[in-house]
């Protein structure tokens, strides 16, 4: 798998936030397929950047209904990978200059 297909977007929520600030840690939701040695090869090569742990986590899918006028639809939301990221001591990613 080539390293620009296993992140596919960073986490900003305030709970992540409160990571960031206290233990040094950020989140991306990653490729299913990515392993933890490619998730972070992925982020030291992006963001220039050494990283000390990976931890994976798999968010199951979602049932989901709307009402319509053509009635109740249903179905379901894909299931994503997400990836907490620790980052050496000193060392920032700075998520927010692109917005």
């Amino acid at each position: 798998m080539k390293l620009s297909e296993v992140l596919i977007k960073p986490v900003l929520s305030e709970k992540v936030n409160r990571l960031t600030e206290k233990q040094n840690k950020y989140t991306f939701i990653v490729n299913r397929k990515a392993n933890k040695l490619e998730i972070k090869k992925a982020v030291e090569e992006f963001y220039g950047i050494q990283v000390k742990d990976v931890a994976t986590l798999v968010m199951p899918s979602k049932a989901k209904q709307r009402f319509t006028k053509a009635g109740l639809l249903s179905g379901r939301k894909p299931a994503k990978k997400k990836a907490i990221v620790k980052v050496a001591d000193g060392e920032t990613i700075d998520l927010y200059s692109n917005i």
